[in-house]
């Protein structure tokens, strides 16, 4: 079967900040954006692995311009101090892709400052660092792109127990956080256009694709491979449904550099049911399209993260 394909135009002399890009889609993501010419940062939780990173990234590009700075998205405390600190280097950001994730741990498990684990670290911690690196954004003129999930199709927000206390479900917590961010996406390119920031958003899906996200990962509380990841696989290699691995990253490549993607539109995989296939725009996932919900989640995630981005006759952030 065609492997899936996108040339990526020519970056030179944009930043891009990719978060999650220690491995997965995030590295492929910073590898193709090095490789077009992008100076690229990776916040990354693992100094480690982020380390390793770069030296993925520069071996496939030598002279590529890649690294390195600490975020854990489950803490807002650290998502504070990474703003801080590129705020103080005070260079304009091009690229901002919120990719980053974490995915069902099976017993609920919460954020340093509380929040469920997905929702903290999938949603709220992009939001509130989109927020705090607003004025780089508006410096670039930003295209900010959210990875979002094929799970986020059903489901919704749990607006009368948004943290899953009572009844915790892996699945449902992990749609929610990801139709969450996909909510913000769209809200962001609506309140950017009305406020003139001068920056767009959008969002995009891998289809189905191998990850570390069910892999085994022993700090969510799994000692071995889900059966779901071991299956995907499977099929990857088989080209059944399945992206392979390389492909992941292409619709959210699309997204952000694409000279024709549009701010408030939603891309993923073009091929049958949107889970394989060169990337292109589609269909918003219906439990996005409510403007109030919209809204509500916007609002919902200020008071939450305590960060709010300017409106009218406001100050920065």
């Amino acid at each position: 079967m065609t492997q899936p394909e996108y040339t990526v135009p020519d970056l030179t002399g944009r930043l891009a900040v990719v978060t999650g890009g220690s491995d997965g889609i995030g590295l492929g993501l910073a590898t193709r954006l090095a490789g077009a010419g992008a100076e690229v940062v990776l916040p990354v939780r693992n100094p480690a692995k982020g380390a390793a990173a770069v030296d993925r990234v520069t071996a496939a590009h030598p002279g590529a311009r890649v690294s390195t700075r600490t975020l854990d998205l489950s803490s807002l405390g650290s998502v504070e101090a990474l703003a801080d600190g590129l705020l103080a280097e005070g260079r304009p950001i091009h690229l901002l892709v919120n990719n980053a994730g974490v995915m069902e741990p099976p017993a609920r498990q919460e954020t340093e400052d509380g929040f469920e684990l997905q929702l903290g670290t999938n949603h709220l911690g992009h939001f509130a660092l989109t927020a705090r690196l607003l004025p780089l954004l508006r410096a670039g003129g930003a295209r900010i792109t959210s990875q979002t999930s094929v799970a986020a199709r059903t489901g919704g927000i749990r607006w009368d127990d948004p943290q899953w206390r009572t009844r915790y479900r892996p699945g449902g917590a992990y749609r929610q956080s990801k139709i969450a961010l996909l909510l913000f996406a769209t809200e962001l390119d609506r309140r950017a256009g009305a406020l003139g920031w001068g920056i767009t958003s959008n969002a995009a899906h891998p289809g189905v694709t191998p990850s570390n996200l069910l892999a085994a990962q022993p700090h969510m509380g799994r000692s071995r491979d889900t059966t779901a990841v071991r299956l995907i696989r499977g099929m990857a290699r088989t080209g059944v449904l399945v992206q392979p691995a390389e492909a992941g990253p292409l619709p959210a490549l699309y997204a952000a550099t694409g000279p024709d993607a549009r701010g408030g539109a939603f891309y993923g995989p073009g091929g049958f049911l949107h889970l394989r296939g060169a990337p292109a725009e589609q269909p918003l996932y219906r439990t996005a399209r409510d403007p109030e919900d919209a809204r509500r989640i916007w609002e919902l995630s200020e008071e939450l993260t305590g960060v709010r981005f300017p409106g009218a006759g406001q100050g920065e952030v």
